[in-house]
């Protein structure tokens, strides 16, 4: 088993930043991907970056070049920077753990108003 906590949500306006950590804990490996995905409200969860046990990164168009992933994988914690918020990037975000299997975290919402 895996345990996914996130952390660094909160509210901020459009133009600012949030930096989220996600920490795993339990049969972790540092073989494994890791990433983000958000759901807003009415609307299905997407994925917004991953990386992979390589250092290998992905996004989602609507957040490149605005957005980060990185992990450490000596604390077991990957952590997605997000830069210059959109109101539409308001969702709740959730942290994916996957080798074999997946797992999630619980969520952190964000929420980008003025």
């Amino acid at each position: 088993q895996v345990q996914l906590v996130e952390s660094g949500g909160g509210l901020v306006q459009p133009g600012g930043s949030l930096r989220l950590s996600c920490a795993a804990s339990g049969s972790i490996s540092s073989l494994s991907a890791m990433g983000w995905y958000r759901q807003a409200p009415g609307k299905e969860r997407e994925l917004v970056a991953v990386i992979t046990s390589d250092g290998s990164t992905n996004y989602a168009d609507s957040v490149k070049g605005r957005f980060t992933i990185s992990r450490d994988n000596a604390k077991g914690t990957v952590y997605l920077q997000m830069n210059s918020l959109k109101p539409e990037d308001t969702a709740v975000y959730y942290c994916n753990y996957r080798l074999l299997r997946s797992f999630w975290g619980q969520g952190t919402q964000v929420t980008v108003s003025s």
